[in-house]
């Protein structure tokens, strides 16, 4: 199988470099330089062969997504942030060789609130490396996207401890329609949703036992999110204190002084690197309720896809009466007779599947509640948090269905565990019927040969 993987990437990379020949060989470069670190992690882990083979498998798809949509030149199409990265991005790197009307067009997007200046960087970076290539952005997407479903694996491990469960969460990410498609392209979303599984995994690891590693690798990820997307770095915060907190135990002093001190460091190297000022300038811009209202009511005003129109979340009674229709939307928009163009029509096949998950992730929530409540602390106070302020702001089926897959990639975890629950179950009923039906096989045979001595003895 592995040799079979190699031979397809091998053949998909000629292809790459056959159809987009100027682009390509940039961009094949780059998704190997954001390849390797991967291989490396996986290829001294557990269930290492698994792993490697969904991570190449996962790669594969969206390298042929992506490079589909950069020849079809489909990025407006499904994502039209990555055609504005693109060009502040580019307005970037020649800004950095003293263009100066450059310069002054990337601040005042920046200073505009409207982009995500970790993701305007990345794309200058990249291009002042391999020129003017989105087809790089994109592979560079696809590779830290096909590494997620490993990065959801061992969190599900650290979670569940059953490989069974952490192999159905780790495929789930690796195919799921939308999570292809956004980390195919030239979009933050792909990098956001990577940072958060790495982000959880180090709080996660950080609760059992404080390591340098760990602290590091939590800084960084959320420096990234802030990059990103400022809300959500908020947001992971708040999950990982309180988690900290509802993973101490009364007596348990010496987790108590680790924690803190974790805490500590983590909070001198934000503010060593400028991130706590950063973020408390776009809380205060971005963060009131007025600015709320704005966003939501734009993303409203569309005819074919926004929903609430009416609603003011500025009063109390505004956000709590749209939570409810925001949460439904959230969760399981675009709905059949909502599928008014073609773009929406492609979203139904995955929407099915996720459908008939969601009962699978009842079921998974209320067995981790149960039974791993402190565990799953984090990712139950960071999604809870993530829906409720999704619910409120958002009021566009389209943004909706995109910003979902920040959730995804945890409900995921617990939808594996819903889906192993009921195999084993049905695997216990299976058990137990051929268990039955062998006692009566054997009292049946007990019967007629307790029959065959009676008669002997008789003769």
């Amino acid at each position: 199988m592995n040799a079979t993987l190699v031979l397809v990437f091998l053949v998909v990379c000629v292809g790459i470099l056959l159809v987009v020949p100027v682009h390509g060989p940039g961009a094949l470069a780059m998704c190997v330089v954001f390849s390797l670190p991967t291989i490396i992690v996986l290829a001294r882990g557990k269930d290492r062969t698994f792993l490697v083979r969904v991570f190449m498998a996962a790669l594969i798809i969206r390298l042929v997504v992506g490079t589909g949509i950069f020849v079809l030149h489909l990025q407006d199409f499904f994502g039209g942030d990555a055609i504005t990265y693109d060009t502040f991005g580019l307005a970037l790197t020649q800004a950095w060789h003293g263009d100066s009307s450059n310069l002054l067009a990337y601040e005042q997007f920046v200073s505009s609130g409207a982009g995500a200046w970790g993701m305007l960087y990345l794309v200058a970076v990249v291009y002042e490396l391999v020129g003017h290539n989105m087809l790089a952005i994109q592979f560079i997407n696809a590779a830290v996207g096909a590494a997620t479903p490993a990065v959801i694996y061992q969190n599900a491990q650290l979670l569940f401890n059953n490989s069974r469960t952490s192999r159905l969460a780790a495929v789930l990410i690796a195919f799921y329609p939308s999570l292809v498609l956004w980390s195919s392209q030239g979009l933050k979303d792909g990098l956001i949703v990577t940072a958060l599984a790495l982000g959880m995994l180090a709080t996660l690891r950080l609760m059992k036992r404080v390591k340098m590693y760990d602290i590091l690798m939590l800084t960084s990820c959320l420096i990234v999110l802030l990059s990103l997307r400022f809300y959500i770095f908020y947001m992971m915060v708040v999950a990982i204190v309180g988690a900290f907190v509802v993973g101490l135990k009364a007596t348990d002093t010496q987790a108590l002084v680790q924690r803190f001190v974790a805490i500590v460091l983590i909070g001198l190297a934000l503010t060593w690197v400028g991130v706590l000022r950063t973020a408390g300038a776009q809380f205060e811009r971005f963060g009131n309720i007025e600015a709320v209202q704005t966003s939501r009511a734009d993303l409203a005003r569309s005819a074919d896809s926004g929903f609430g129109k009416d609603v003011d979340v500025r009063t109390t009674e505004g956000a709590l009466t749209i939570i409810p229709l925001g949460v439904i939307y959230l969760l399981f928009a675009p709905f059949p007779w909502q599928l008014a163009s073609l773009r929406q029509s492609l979203t139904l096949p995955e929407m099915v599947v996720w459908w008939i998950c969601f009962p699978l992730l009842i079921l998974g929530l209320w067995y981790a509640i149960k039974h791993r409540l402190r565990e799953v602390s984090p990712i139950l106070l960071f999604t809870t948090m993530l829906t409720l302020a999704y619910s409120v702001f958002q009021g566009n089926v389209g943004t909706a269905y995109r910003q979902r897959s920040q959730l995804l990639v945890f409900y995921f975890i617990f939808a594996a565990v819903g889906a192993i629950l009921v195999r084993e179950k049905m695997e216990d009923r299976r058990r137990q019927a051929e268990l039955e039906k062998q006692e009566l096989a054997e009292r049946r045979a007990a019967r007629v040969f307790g029959q065959r001595q009676s008669i002997g003895i008789s003769k």
